[in-house]
């Protein structure tokens, strides 16, 4: 019986297609630059998204830490939110090896930052506070997607304080299926966009920062130091090429079915959060752990949390979201 995995779309498996280029890439040493597939996709990528130069890494972690690393230097902060990826889920490697002070703040439940509290955030230039020199966002945050004004508003904010702004956009593309715009409407509002290739793409592994040439030739030096420098990276990055060039209008199915997925839970009884891309949340509470055992014994993969996320991907078809909403339908019939 296959199993149902929805604990993330960092789960999926190459397709046919995919591993077909894979094979068939032409190779060269990346650290020298001489990989005609890296080369390809970073050039690829950087002009789908209005910059000039990009750079190809093995993850959205190492993604993300070049990007802050690029912008600021030790004893500078960056503003983020409590929640978001780059403070909350990557090692606090900023601090760590960025010697990069971050300044949290709450989120809107949207996943949008409030101006004004950024601005309170920001602090005077004064010897005894760290050096205020970037806000970072995410898109999607949790699903969500942030609006279009949204993002030129904190674009003519930063401007005017003296930021720059980067995006954690892991799932960029899901962002812009999701409001029927070409990346670009997205990526114009910032000086760096970080991009997922292994999530909704598709692809096995990798991420791709995007920026100025000078802040990708800061990122390069940077990358090798972190030990990001790969050699015939090109089977890797051929990977995401094909992700790039097949996989993201079919993001709208996984949209698709998180929909049909959050629906059915929600006339089963079950409290779900408004969906708007390939994230369902739903609350079950006290129950978490009792139905991850439940559905696993069912060949159904879930992450135990009281606030559960479900995420859809290419490996999960409308089939599959009708076993799952029958699973959480008998699982309720049991527990009352």
């Amino acid at each position: 019986m296959p199993v149902i995995d929805l604990r993330s779309d960092t789960v999926t498996q190459p397709t046919p297609g995919m591993r077909e280029a894979m094979l068939t890439a032409q190779l060269g040493d990346d650290v020298y630059g001489e990989d005609p597939a890296v080369n390809a996709l970073q050039q690829t990528l950087a002009e789908r998204l209005g910059f000039a130069a990009a750079l190809f890494v093995p993850t959205g972690t190492m993604s993300n830490l070049l990007g802050l690393m690029a912008h600021c230097e030790r004893g500078d902060e960056y503003i983020v939110g409590q929640q978001a990826h780059t403070y909350k889920y990557e090692g606090g490697g900023a601090a760590v090896l960025g010697s990069i002070q971050p300044q949290p703040v709450e989120m809107d439940i949207d996943g949008s930052l409030d101006l004004d509290r950024v601005k309170a955030a920001i602090k005077a230039n004064d010897f005894h506070f760290a050096r205020t020199r970037l806000l970072a966002l995410e898109n999607t945050m949790q699903g969500k997607v942030l609006p279009l004004e949204y993002l030129a508003a904190a674009r003519a904010f930063t401007e005017q304080h003296g930021l720059a702004l980067h995006l954690d956009g892991a799932r960029l593309f899901n962002a812009s299926v999701r409001l029927g715009v070409s990346p670009t409407e997205i990526a114009r509002h910032f000086d760096s966009v970080s991009v997922c290739l292994s999530k909704g793409l598709g692809a096995p592994v990798g991420s791709v920062l995007c920026g100025s040439e000078a802040l990708i030739d800061k990122a390069r030096r940077w990358r090798k130091v972190l030990g990001g420098g790969m050699r015939q990276a090109g089977i890797l990055a051929a990977a995401g090429m094909y992700a790039l060039d097949h996989q993201v209008e079919r993001l709208a199915e996984d949209h698709a079915n998180a929909q049909r997925l959050g629906q059915g839970l929600s006339e089963h009884g079950w409290a779900v959060e408004p969906v708007q891309t390939n994230m369902v949340y739903v609350q079950v509470g006290e129950h978490a752990q009792a139905l991850q055992q439940y559905a696993a014994a069912r060949q159904i993969r879930l992450t135990a949390a009281p606030r559960m996320r479900l995420v859809t991907h290419l490996d999960v078809g409308a089939a599959d979201i009708v076993k799952v909403i029958d699973l959480f339908k008998a699982f309720r019939i049991e527990k009352n």
